[in-house]
């Protein structure tokens, strides 16, 4: 019960890999996750997210390039002063300028990065092999020099030969770069090949590596866990896996992989991870699909029958750890697809402690009747289809039912309603106009049922259960018979039309009924 769900083929792969026990965790959200597209924080937010990722227990937080503007400058000096647990990380190309910016921060560690690939070379950078290496070498002496703690980053990596790759971070292990970072920065590897990549990496040089991966083929996490498993031991992520294009591996998915997959340690303290996942996509103004894994609305949501069942049992049948382990609440969903045990749950956590089986048998079909014209069903939708048929159920089989009911209206047409009726084996019809297709549809019942119950119309009231178009219709209706006697009824639809109809066609009943009583006296 409650348990991490374990393959048995995940532990028998893992027990041939040399695995390291921890693995560093590397945020970039505040850089990277703010180049996101449309992505800009201000600086209360910055600092907000940065308190809140420090929280979450993360290795580094890489909080911006300085050089880029004053403002960025401020918020990553104002952010290394705050006195968090994770070092603080300044971007800084291989230049002077760059390098200077980022050390006046005062931050923990300065990230310098330079392209390495021949097409960034050839098209970005305009520079030579020797001559890019050069700059590698001189910007990592000057940040040791300075006694900084360094990060090297060789972008583009992964299109790098690796001749050449290792000939730049030999270089820059020679000066004492304290980590090296090699990037899949357009995200073309797939995971058996940065498998191969890092075991080559890692013959070249003895300084701890990290992976830097973007997500454009959807690959970003799985290159991520497959560089662990070749012996990277330190991954770069954001929160919501925001960043450049398709973004980078996320943290929640990468954290959670290994630390349940795999049995891998990180700092990270993994149950807050929903939270900080709301506040960055509060302020990126980025929210997440509610299927994104760990930390979606729907990552712990059940509807299939037969899952929800078996959830309400033990949730390891259906979940691959507790929900309570990221910060997130198992919940079963009402839908099209939901059987019976759980709208009996649902209803029971409303307040419903016990419904007669055939009951739940008539809400269940209504809330999945429901659920088809709806894309989702409310808590409140639920109430108000159990309260109309529990109500309904208590009073005496109707003597009136509707058969059919047509409504034609438009700008220049008049409401017109026809309805049609069965008391007993008759068949009764009728028609009429209204100022609206509610009224409409009003007056031809009465017309129809005029003969049966004389009754006026006193109060129609109509509340929307839920907001948008296609909220539930909660009708209440009171008719007054001819001796002033007064019948309240209420219905719930999807179209407030039926619901109109259905209610005033209950209250009708109750009329009849007492009818018939008094006339039996």
């Amino acid at each position: 019960m409650n348990k991490v769900a374990v393959s048995e083929y995940n532990e028998l792969v893992n027990k041939g890999l040399k695995l390291p026990k921890r693995v560093r965790i590397l945020d970039t959200t505040l850089r990277d996750g703010e180049q996101t597209p449309g992505v800009s924080f201000k600086k209360e937010e910055k600092i907000e997210i940065a308190e809140a990722v420090d929280g979450l227990g993360v290795d580094f937080i890489e909080a911006g390039f300085p050089i880029n503007s004053q403002p960025e400058f401020d918020v990553v000096k104002e952010i290394a002063g705050m006195g968090l647990k994770a070092k603080v990380v300044a971007l800084a190309r291989v230049l002077d300028q760059d390098l200077d910016s980022a050390m006046k921060t005062e931050c923990g560690m300065v990230h310098t990065f330079v392209s390495t690939s021949d097409i960034h070379l050839q098209y970005q950078m305009n520079k030579t092999r020797s001559e890019v290496k050069a700059l590698a070498v001189s910007a990592v002496r000057k940040v040791k020099q300075a006694g900084f703690i360094c990060l090297f980053s060789a972008m583009d990596a992964t299109r790098t030969p690796m001749n050449y790759l290792s000939e730049v971070l030999k270089a820059v292990e020679a000066e004492g770069v304290d980590y090296i970072n090699v990037p899949d920065t357009v995200g073309v590897m797939h995971p058996s090949a940065m498998r191969h990549f890092i075991t080559e990496v890692k013959k070249q040089v003895k300084t701890p590596i990290d992976v830097h991966n973007h997500n454009d083929y959807g690959l970003a996490v799985a290159n991520s866990l497959a560089a662990v498993e070749a012996g990277a031991d330190g991954v770069q992520v954001t929160v919501n896996g925001m960043g450049e294009r398709s973004g980078n591996a996320s943290v929640e998915q990468v954290v959670m992989a290994l630390h349940t997959l795999y049995g891998i340690k990180t700092n990270v303290k993994t149950e807050k991870l929903t939270a900080v996942s709301k506040l960055v996509a509060k302020y990126s103004e980025a929210p997440l699909a509610p299927f994104f894994p760990i930390v979606g609305d729907n990552a712990f949501a059940h509807e299939s029958g037969i899952h929800a069942h078996a959830v309400m049992r033990s949730s390891d049948t259906f979940e691959p750890f507790p929900a309570e382990m990221v910060g997130q609440k198992s919940r079963i969903v009402i839908g099209k697809h939901s059987g019976k045990a759980a709208i009996e749950a649902t209803l029971k956590t409303l307040g419903y402690e016990k419904v007669d089986q055939k009951l739940l048998v008539d809400i269940t079909n209504k809330i999945k009747e429901l659920a088809e014209s709806k894309k989702r069903v409310y808590d409140e939708d639920v109430v108000a289809v159990a309260e109309d048929i529990l109500g309904y159920a208590k009073k005496e089989k109707p003597l009136i039912i509707v058969d059919e009911v047509s409504v034609m209206t438009g700008n220049k047409i008049t409401p017109t309603a026809s309805v049609v009726l069965r008391y007993g084996n008759d068949i009764l019809k009728g028609a009429a106009q209204g100022v609206g297709p509610v009224d409409a549809a009003s007056n031809a019942i009465r017309q129809i049922v005029g003969n049966e119950a004389k009754i006026v119309l006193k109060e129609y009231n109509l509340r929307a259960i839920t907001g948008g178009t296609d909220a539930l219709a909660d009708v209440t209706i009171k008719i007054e018979n001819e001796k002033g006697r007064q019948f309240v009824a209420n219905a719930v639809k999807e179209d407030i039309v039926m619901a109109s109809v259905e209610a005033l066609i209950r209250a009708v009943n109750d009329a009849v009924r007492e009818k018939h009583k008094q006339e039996k006296k």
